[in-house]
């Protein structure tokens, strides 16, 4: 899911990444999550920050399955 914003509320991002909300605040919880910021009362994680966990967790993924 391509979308044109910078930045994904938490429904929008688990969408995307296909992962429920409660694996999302799982991941949050145990420090694997993605960086999230607060904007006004809403927690978003910018696309970057969306790219990095992404990447975090292929590396995490290749260094398990070695």
């Amino acid at each position: 899911m391509d979308t044109q914003f910078e930045a994904y509320s938490i429904p929008e991002f688990c969408v995307a990444h296909r992962i429920s909300r409660a694996t999302f605040y799982n991941l949050l919880k145990i420090g694997q999550g993605p960086r999230t910021m607060h904007v006004g009362g809403r927690v978003l994680v910018s696309k970057e920050a969306g790219a990095e966990w992404r990447r975090a967790r292929e590396a995490a993924s290749t260094t398990e399955a070695a």
